[in-house]
């Protein structure tokens, strides 16, 4: 049998991390070492992260999410306030408002960006608004210096922006609100799990550094604390996998927008003639704007099979493919808590019905993505 014949009998993965002997090695020394945590791989990965993007400080913790809830509790958001965001996301963007007991106001997307509405984000605003919280999705930056002309504290979602880069210059993670990152074996950067924070303010990562281990000070005794905490650390194994990927981020990056370009070239046909919808391109609505490749999402056509039929006739024929992403506000807990319902924001529900995300990941090659697209040709037409 060819090697050409076994790998179209081969299931393509949804994702892959690229995980090599540098990340092994790195983790080696650190068990060796015997500082396994509070060790000295944190403050160095912060500091190759913060200089990577032009922030002026990052703090690791556990995950993406524990970093939005304290970057939540860092801007003010607390019982009774408001925190204006996107429906169209992963959970935890609106989660994070919700462990500080204030409830996520949702406001619909962008039709081509897919991200918050600054529009519609102002029109949501109230007297109770604390934080608005853009969500840089499926790494295409949001709006930001539209977000901060409104003049509220913001906390940006980047946990699918790393690498990208907005119009007016910054980096994603750069502009000095705070905006995290997650490093999930998905992400363009993966050490399992984990995240980053970064920040604008010194003082606001030494309150974050206190918080995520249990409100210690740094100058304090472990058994004394000077405020509420919460065990938000990450390890110095994940740090020294996440010093390893920075090493090979810019070739990770350059190889998932090759793997994006390859894609828009296979799927051409299909965008043309079936109306099927490909990510927008750098500078959709903002000459200058730069994504950082994530996934690769396609949104069906209204006129053909649906999306749950798509997703199985892929995986039927070996290619992996999953919804990509439900709509936050039709999750039975925010209907059930907080009263949405069906209607409420329609670019989004049509979106999310039709969204699915394709195999997509930096070993990709272009016989993989070629065999995805006639798959998916077979499909549609």
């Amino acid at each position: 049998m060819s090697a050409d014949s076994r790998e179209e009998l081969d299931v393509i993965p949804i994702a892959k991390p690229v995980i090599g002997p540098e990340e092994e090695a790195a983790v080696l020394e650190v068990l060796r070492s015997g500082f396994l945590s509070l060790g000295p791989r944190v403050p160095e990965f912060e500091r190759l992260f913060a200089e990577h993007i032009g922030a002026t400080c990052a703090s690791a913790v556990s995950s993406g999410t524990t970093a939005l809830h304290l970057a939540m509790r860092a801007v003010g958001v607390t019982d009774g306030t408001e925190v204006i965001t996107s429906p169209f996301t992963f959970v935890a963007s609106a989660n994070a408002a919700v462990y500080e007991r204030a409830k996520p106001v949702f406001a619909d997307i962008d039709p081509v960006t897919l991200n918050l509405d600054p529009e519609a984000a102002r029109a949501a605003i109230t007297d109770r608004t604390a934080a608005i919280e853009p969500v840089h999705i499926f790494g295409y930056p949001a709006d930001l210096p539209a977000f901060e002309a409104m003049g509220l504290p913001i906390v940006e979602d980047a946990a699918e922006g790393l690498g990208a880069q907005h119009y007016d210059g910054p980096m994603v993670g750069a502009r000095g609100n705070p905006a995290i990152f997650g490093f999930y074996p998905n992400k363009q950067l993966a050490t399992g799990e984990g995240g980053m924070l970064t920040m604008g303010d010194p003082d606001m990562k030494v309150m974050v550094d206190s918080e995520r281990n249990q409100g210690r000070a740094p100058n304090m005794d472990w058994l004394d604390h000077d405020r509420l905490g919460f065990n938000y650390r990450l390890s110095d194994i994940a740090c020294a996998v996440g010093i390893a990927q920075m090493g090979r981020l810019d070739a990770m990056l350059a190889a998932r927008a090759q793997v994006a370009a390859w894609y828009y070239e296979a799927l051409a046909d299909l965008e043309q003639e079936r109306g099927l919808q490909l990510p927008c391109r750098d500078g959709a609505r903002h000459e200058g704007d730069k994504r950082g490749w994530f996934v690769f999402t396609i949104q069906v056509p209204r006129d053909g099979p649906t999306r749950d039929d798509v997703i199985n006739a892929l995986r039927s024929q070996g290619v992996s493919a999953k919804p990509y992403l439900p709509a936050v506000h039709l999750m039975s807990y925010y209907q059930d808590t907080f009263g949405y319902r069906e209607g409420q924001f329609p670019i989004t529900e049509d979106i999310a019905s039709r969204s699915l995300a394709l195999p997509f990941f930096p070993q990709m090659t272009q016989s993989q993505v070629e065999r995805v697209a006639t798959t998916l040709t077979t499909i549609l037409t």
